[in-house]
């Protein structure tokens, strides 16, 4: 008895040890019903035992326990559960598990943070699109990191003039001053003037993990300028899986880039690392734009095991620099170096060559890093608080030229080009330096005068220029516009589930930002000295100069260089103060949420430049401005394929600093109003295993808005370049329709498709007034006059778009793609002081274009259980290399007379191009480029 009873015992112990340490398989595969996910996290719930899925979103899990759930995770889907059942040593196969929602949604499951306003399929209220990380490493390739986004509905990106980050971006037809950019809720939008330079932010590429744009209003609680949209960006988390990636790409113009990333994963005493390195550069494919840039991510986490508090340190940046294309040449030019019928594109009126190496005067160098901390508290099953404190310390400039040469800017037409249109920077050099030249448009040599003994470079224009700007004695230099800055700020917000259907969030915004602005000479160009004559309290006498600088990147942003400095220098200061609630309501088919922030902006200036020390103007008092927003909307669901939604809202926002400070100078505008937005939208979604679609309808209303002009035409009794113009009652409406749709026809082949049509133009007319540039008083007889404006077109984005893109794997893991983008209803931006006149023409438009992309990708597995993989891919973008005018700054006809009021007009004398004017000042797009990367995961 005693023996059966310890063979009971024994067995009873096998037993359980074998259902404790069983070493069963568990596969499956994931998808969301139209495609697979690779990357899905994928986890033994109440275990260690984790993975993720491979490329074809497959995956293979060591099970410890003969039963038990697998919890599976994706950016943009709904969490799923499922169970199973494994025999010891044998394998289950799950078959395919679908993940519920669209890339519409991204899930807070993996954006921890309720900082983070991401908006959520079938629930929030906006219109919405999300660019997932595995489309953005594949098909961003060499192109700027926001035109990612031109096949968004309402989207238009160019690249502006064509130097590394410096693409611009326009959402429903709101340049993107106006438009909110938020990287892991922090707002990034320059604090003085509402600016976003993307060359500050080209590693972001690297490092995202979805971007979403949210058109309109948006749902971030935060009293953002997202007049046109929101940008939602958010980067990799230090909790990633363990693994990393190498990578090399190159492509056309010697494009090369280099990368690695390495993540620990989440370690058992919950601290979890995550490094990214990278570099590129190339020649650019404008005429003389060389970069260099670099990319650094560091993330380091801890989560406490019971999961109640998550903390998360960040630091990035890009410091990079590139030269760049700033001159804005006519259509003629680039006929002139190319032909009639195919411009040269590729002519950068800037770019020129000295002592025999490739040389552009304009240059911008910058790093912008940007440290955050965030902690994330579960208090209990309804309470969290979220927070973030971040940092940013901005240093860099943008160089340009002062001074001229006998009357003549280094970028003149005539007088320094070579007979290829480059610039003859070794001519300004020698007569810089005293040497006789030949300078084209003059007869004979022209010698330079010394001044003082010395040859003597100093401003070319305004109050600082002598009269020998125009005569023999000034110089060319190059000279930076430092914009440096220290920007500091924090979001609290918790977030309480009030009941079953209601959750409150309430919080508070702080931000406080210093700018530094001054230029600094960095090149003489042979030259002795720059003379100066802008310190009030030097004057008469003025300042000798030899210093200069290099145009170097600052690595070290903790080292507040001393410099000597020219022309201005002004320190701006804001502080930001906010805050915010929201009440959300969900029950069933019905969300709905009401929201409020309101937020005081203080502006003050520091000037010992323009004003002495004794002055009360040399530093200001702070200008507290109050504004703020409401906002609220509701999605139902109708069923489980369709829902509508509607949302509305107003925003009181703020003017920036150079509307408190017209002019650089520190007298208030007397003129201040915020400016007054009015958004309406509504909505349908249809969503199904094989197609999903949405369908928006837009109207906004802009009022008051602010614009600062140009200079009035030189007279008689106006000198050039003496004043300046600010608009009054400048009002806009935006209204349009949007589509956006994805198929799949077959399990092979996919298609998305985009169709946006807006109507954006001017609503009544406006007053202009002007001001002299010296003192800001206004010139007699230039106040109050009127601009006709009513229904002008507003310019710079195209008010028609519309994609259609098809991807087919052609093999397993052998995939083609191709895109194709269309562009119409695009105008010129406009200048209101040209609509003095009631029978003006409008806005110029430009003529329409499409662009096709396409790519092969091939994904081959690789190691012991092919969960590791080597990824080549080949982009090719604007396929047919197609000649466009991506955007114009001026408004000429090709009726309009070539001078006065008679005679030839450009269309008579046979000076158009494509129908438009040749006169008119343009950037084209790029034509055909490429781009090939090899990486590796592991």
């Amino acid at each position: 008895m005693k023996k059966m009873k310890n063979w009971l015992l024994t067995g009873l112990f096998f037993m359980i040890v074998s259902t404790v340490f069983s070493q069963g398989k568990v596969t499956g595969t994931v998808t969301d019903g139209t495609g697979s996910l690779p990357g899905a996290n994928v986890e033994i719930k109440g275990s260690s035992a984790a993975t993720s899925t491979d490329f074809d979103g497959k995956f293979t899990l060591n099970a410890t326990t003969s039963v038990g759930e697998i919890v599976i995770s994706y950016l943009g889907y709904q969490s799923q559960t499922v169970k199973f059942s494994v025999s010891n040593g044998s394998t289950t196969n799950l078959g395919t598990i679908v993940l519920e929602s669209n890339s519409n949604e991204l899930s807070e499951i993996v954006v921890k943070s309720t900082v983070v306003d991401i908006a959520k399929d079938r629930k929030t209220p906006v219109a919405v699109s999300t660019i997932k990380a595995a489309e953005i490493q594949e098909k961003l390739g060499t192109q700027e990191f926001p035109e990612i986004l031109r096949n968004t509905p309402s989207v238009y990106v160019t690249k502006s003039g064509g130097g590394f980050g410096d693409s611009r971006i326009n959402i429903r037809g709101f340049n993107q001053n106006n438009i909110a950019v938020m990287i892991n809720g922090m707002p990034v939008n320059d604090m003085e003037n509402g600016s976003v330079y993307w060359s500050n932010w080209a590693g972001l590429s690297d490092v995202t993990s979805a971007m979403q744009v949210q058109r309109g209003l948006g749902s971030s609680k935060l009293a953002t300028p997202s007049v046109g949209g929101t940008i939602n960006i958010v980067t990799r988390s230090s909790d990633k899986k363990e693994g990393g990636s190498f990578s090399s790409g190159f492509g056309n113009a010697r494009n090369f880039k280099i990368q690695g990333s390495y993540n620990t994963g989440k370690l058992e005493n919950g601290l979890s690392a995550s490094v990214l390195l990278s570099q590129t550069m190339g020649d650019g494919y404008v005429n003389g734009t060389p970069f260099e840039g670099s990319n650094y991510f560091v993330a380091l986490g801890y989560s406490t095991k019971n999961n109640k508090h998550d903390f998360q340190l960040t630091v990035t940046g890009a410091p990079q620099w590139h030269n760049q294309r700033s001159t804005v040449s006519t259509i003629a030019t680039y006929q002139k170096y190319g032909s009639l019928d195919e411009p040269n594109i590729r002519y950068n009126a800037d770019a020129g060559y000295l002592n025999g190496e490739m040389y552009n005067i304009r240059k911008n160098y910058y790093h912008k890093p940007i440290a955050s901390v965030n902690w994330d508290y579960n208090i209990n099953e309804t309470t969290k608080l979220s927070t973030v404190l971040y940092a940013s310390m901005g240093r860099g400039a943008g160089a340009s030229a002062t001074g001229g040469i006998r009357g003549k800017t280094y970028n003149d037409l005539v007088a320094f080009r070579t007979a290829d249109g480059l610039i003859d920077y070794d001519k300004i050099y020698a007569y810089n330096s005293g040497q006789p030249v030949f300078i084209n448009g003059f007869t004979g040599p022209q010698t330079r005068a010394k001044v003082g003994g010395v040859y003597q470079n100093t401003f070319s224009t305004g109050s600082n220029a002598p009269g020998g700007a125009s005569t023999g004695t000034s110089g060319i230099s190059q000279t930076s516009s430092i914009n440096s800055h220290d920007w500091f700020g924090g979001v609290i917000n918790l977030n309480k589930k009030l009941t079953n259907t209601l959750t409150l969030d309430f919080g508070l915004d702080a931000r406080t930002y210093t700018g530094y602005h001054f230029t600094v000479v960095n090149d003489l160009l042979g030259a002795d000295e720059f003379y100066d004559n802008s310190v009030a309290s030097l004057k008469p006498a003025g300042r000798h100069i030899t210093a200069t600088y290099p145009t170097d990147v600052q690595w070290n942003v903790f080292d507040k260089k001393s410099y000597e400095k020219i022309s201005f220098n002004s320190t701006g200061k804001v502080r930001w103060y906010g805050a915010f609630t929201q009440l959300e309501y969900s029950k069933d088919n019905l969300t709905a949420f009401i929201q409020g922030a309101v937020s005081q902006q203080g502006f003050k200036r520091e000037d010992d430049f323009v004003y002495l020390p004794t002055d009360p103007l040399s530093s200001t008092d702070y200008e507290n401005i109050l504004g703020g927003n409401v906002k609220g909307g509701a999605n139902y669901n109708i069923n489980e394929k369709n829902n509508v939604y509607a949302n509305a809202g107003y925003y009181s926002r703020q003017p920036f600093f150079n509307s408190v400070y017209p002019n650089n100078k520190s007298t208030v505008n007397p003129n201040l109003t915020n400016e007054k937005i009015i958004g309406f939208e509504a909505g349908y979604g249809f969503r199904s295993r094989f197609f999903n679609a949405t369908v928006n309808l837009y109207n906004t209303t802009w009022n008051d808005r602010y614009l600062k002009g140009n200079a009035l035409p030189t007279s008689a009794t106006i000198p050039a370049n003496s004043t300046y113009t600010e608009y009054v009652g400048l009002n806009e409406v935006h209204s349009g329709i949007e589509f956006e749709g994805y198929s799949n026809i077959t399990e092979k082949l996919k298609l998305t498709g985009m169709f946006s049509y807006g109507i954006w133009e001017y609503k009544g007319n406006a007053t202009v007034n002007a001001y002299w540039q010296a003192d800001n008083t206004p010139v007699p007889g230039y106040s109050a006059t009127t601009v006709y404006m009513d229904k002008v077109k507003v310019g710079d984005a195209a008010q028609l778009t519309a994609s259609l893109g098809a991807s087919y794997e052609v093999l397993t893991r052998v995939t083609v793609d191709a895109n194709y983008n269309f562009n119409d209803n695009l105008y010129a931006g406009i200048s209101p002081i040209n609509f003095a006149s009631p029978d003006n023409k409008g806005s110029l438009k430009l003529p329409s274009y499409g662009l096709m992309d396409a790519g092969f990708s091939y994904k081959m597995l690789t190691g012991k259980n092919k969960d590791k993989s080597v990824n080549f891919r080949l982009n090719v973008n604007n396929v047919l290399d197609r000649i466009y005018i991506a955007e114009s700054r001026t408004n000429t006809f090709a009726d309009d007379f070539i001078s006065g009021t008679s005679g030839p007009t450009y269309q008579s004398s046979g000076q158009v191009y494509k129908g438009i004017a040749t006169s008119n000042q343009v950037y084209f797009g790029f034509g055909r480029t490429w781009n090939f990367s090899l990486r590796y995961d592991f």
